[in-house]
């Protein structure tokens, strides 16, 4: 099982037509289920629903809106804080800031590839 820290809004952009936020979070539920993975889905300023802050979705799924912080400096601050996470941005920048210490990169088009498969 891995835990898989979600650039949210990065991914959402990272198809034309954009993916609706609502969408990307079941989609990604769905795949998580299917493969046992954890998730942190971090959304700039609110995720879906308003949320603010951290609001558990399930007892793998965690959802996060960063409020007046940006996504990318919460997972620069949280993910050393899950050993062995699998980072999912398009973010260059971002990649270099808190990639280190991934097991995994992945973008955010091949991650909507991913859980279309």
């Amino acid at each position: 099982m891995a835990t898989v820290l979600i650039d949210a809004r990065n991914v959402l952009r990272s198809q034309w037509p954009n993916v609706p936020e609502h969408q990307l979070v079941r989609r990604a539920l769905d795949w998580a289920q299917r493969h046992d993975h954890e998730l942190v889905l971090v959304f700039d300023g609110k995720a879906p629903g308003a949320v603010t802050g951290t609001q558990r979705l399930d007892e793998r799924t965690l959802l996060v809106g960063s409020g007046a912080e940006s996504a990318d400096d919460w997972l620069i601050r949280e993910a050393p804080g899950y050993p062995s996470a699998w980072l999912v941005t398009s973010d260059r920048a971002l990649r270099e800031a808190a990639g280190a210490g991934a097991e995994r990169l992945i973008g955010g088009g091949a991650f909507l590839r991913e859980l279309n498969a």
